[in-house]
């Protein structure tokens, strides 16, 4: 009789656990939300409107570099953040098909600039005479440009995946376009 109940109740717990589980279907035509309609959820819009939007509270215009990584990019968005009296601007170039063809600029102010030192790798001179850290850091999954010019602390961020496509000199090429003539 014991081992009747004992089937008896473990039979009760098993139907009571599948009557109160709920569960969750995915349709065959769930997909990611395009980029496109995602990123402008959290802040982001056209690299142009971001860019006027921070130029215009900083009450400065801000130069850009001329050329873009290598690699393929299918959509470019911008956007300016401010916070506590602190403001950057983000652009980020991504590839919807090439998740790892990832680039980012982050632009602020020398005063609210992020601290990097303790990260470098290498430190590179621009052809202005300014000094570029190279920060190669799997931690964090990017490699990393930053320098400082006409007061912005710029860093560039390239996802790890694809850094042997977009080496630093070809970085430190992209900090050189930033109002160079000749790289048109």
């Amino acid at each position: 009789m014991n081992r009747r109940m004992l089937i008896g109740l473990l039979l009760s717990v098993g139907c009571l656990y599948i009557a109160t589980t709920d569960y969750v279907y995915a349709n065959e035509s769930d997909s990611p939300q395009p980029l496109e309609e995602f990123l402008p959820t959290i802040g982001y819009k056209t690299v142009e409107a971001a860019l006027k939007e921070f130029e215009q509270y900083n009450k400065t215009e801000l130069k850009l570099p001329l050329k873009v990584p290598p690699i393929s990019f299918t959509h470019r968005f911008g956007r300016f953040n401010q916070m506590n009296g602190h403001t950057n601007l983000e652009i980020v170039m991504m590839n919807d098909q090439l998740p790892q063809n990832h680039f980012k600029i982050d632009i602020r102010p020398v005063q609210d600039k992020m601290p990097f030192e303790k990260y470098v790798t290498d430190v590179f001179l621009l052809k202005n005479g300014r000094e570029a850290a190279y920060i190669e850091n799997p931690r964090i999954g990017f490699h990393l440009l930053v320098f400082e010019r006409d007061n912005w602390q710029y860093v560039f961020s390239i996802d790890s995946d694809v850094a042997d496509q977009v080496p630093v000199d070809v970085l430190l090429d992209l900090a050189n376009s930033i109002n160079d003539p000749k790289s048109n």
